[in-house]
């Protein structure tokens, strides 16, 4: 029996663009520079579940059983410190993870088995692909704790948006300030799109509707 769920997008559909305009605006970090979507085409947005991962040492330990505890609709972020040298994610977590209505997985790190990924129709984000197991190499450190990635620090609960330009995460508390505002900067942009169909030169529309200081920070004054 097929007993995967799924949960609402809380995002609108806003793109990974426009939130991280809006970011800017608001003088926060957010992108997660170096990691990229396995294959092109798929989006994900909801809230982060964290799993940090450590280098193993002579008592072992687990790689995978977190995956018991995430909620569907959640977005798995796991730290792995950018290793490439082996995996953290693979084929029967992407199975899994697919029928339990996860939302989708991004890796400061590598995985492997992308063909089942793809088969199953799982999205992936990571730093690379590689065949080598993590198994007796790496082991879970932490779930649902802080984790820092390319600077940003992400709390679990935090909002996570990926799609074909990366991935970007939003502290849970600014999340509604940062949609309203990536939707005005979606609204701007397609008035400029509108406004050079209408016959305006693409300099015109972009000065008409403030193309230029979207993203700039604004005074709090």
């Amino acid at each position: 029996m097929n007993t995967r769920t799924t949960a609402p997008d809380l995002t609108g559909g806003l793109s990974t663009a426009s939130v991280s305009d809006a970011l800017d605006s608001l003088g926060l970090p957010g992108p997660l520079q170096g990691i990229g979507a396995l294959r092109q085409g798929r989006r994900i947005a909801g809230p982060v579940f964290t799993v940090t991962y450590e280098p193993v040492d002579g008592t072992g330990g687990t790689v995978g059983d977190f995956l018991d505890d995430v909620p569907a609709g959640a977005v798995i972020l796991i730290d792995n410190a950018g290793r490439t040298d082996c995996t953290v994610w693979g084929g029967i977590m992407s199975r899994t993870a697919h029928e339990r209505g996860i939302a989708g997985t991004v890796i400061n790190g590598t995985c492997r088995d992308i063909a089942v990924a793809a088969e199953v129709g799982y999205p992936v984000w990571s730093v690379s692909r590689f065949m080598r197991t993590g198994k007796d190499r790496v082991r879970v450190a932490g779930v649902r704790t802080p984790v820092t990635i390319d600077g940003v620090l992400i709390h679990p609960g935090d909002m996570l948006v990926a799609d074909d330009d990366g991935a970007v995460v939003v502290p849970a508390a600014r999340w509604d300030d940062v949609a309203d505002l990536a939707r005005r900067i979606d609204r701007v942009e397609e008035a400029i799109v509108a406004a050079v169909r209408g016959g305006a030169t693409l300099a015109e529309a972009r000065v008409r509707h403030g193309y230029h200081t979207l993203q700039t920070p604004k005074d709090p004054s």
